[in-house]
């Protein structure tokens, strides 16, 4: 049997400024969703706010794993708040409300995730993911 072959494209090199860019015109539209402040993006993304005004300015070169690894724990607790609550407003006010998952225990998501480590994030993240059905 032929098979068509598609021109396929080239790998994204991650690490470019080009992809920090991209990256983090992602987050700032998360951060008008859960209309977060620049000391809580400065926590999440766990820069300073010289960076983060940098950043903010345009001045971007590639992001180190670190701050790439925030970014994906918190595109991901987006992705899973918006199939969890359809209702994009709900989705984003989540993050903010109190919640008596133990893991919280009576603080909001948004509070966990502002403990300033990586592992704040994963916490989030795996929970939703739990709620969702996927491997707790």
């Amino acid at each position: 049997m032929n098979a068509i072959l598609k021109p396929v494209a080239p790998p994204v090199d991650i690490a470019s400024a080009s992809a920090a860019q991209a990256a983090l015109r992602s987050f700032w539209r998360l951060c008008d969703a859960w209309k977060l402040g620049a000391h809580e993006q400065a926590v999440l993304l766990g820069v300073g706010r010289t960076t983060l005004y940098q950043w903010k300015g345009g001045k971007v070169g590639p992001l180190d794993r670190h701050v790439m690894e925030r970014l994906s724990y918190l595109f991901g607790i987006y992705a899973a708040l918006q199939i969890l609550l359809p209702v994009a407003e709900r989705a984003d006010e989540w993050v903010r409300k109190p919640n008596q998952a133990p893991v919280f225990g009576g603080a909001s998501a948004l509070d966990r995730m502002l403990g300033g480590q990586v592992a704040d994030l994963y916490v989030v993240r795996h929970y939703l993911d739990a709620q969702r059905g996927g491997k707790a």
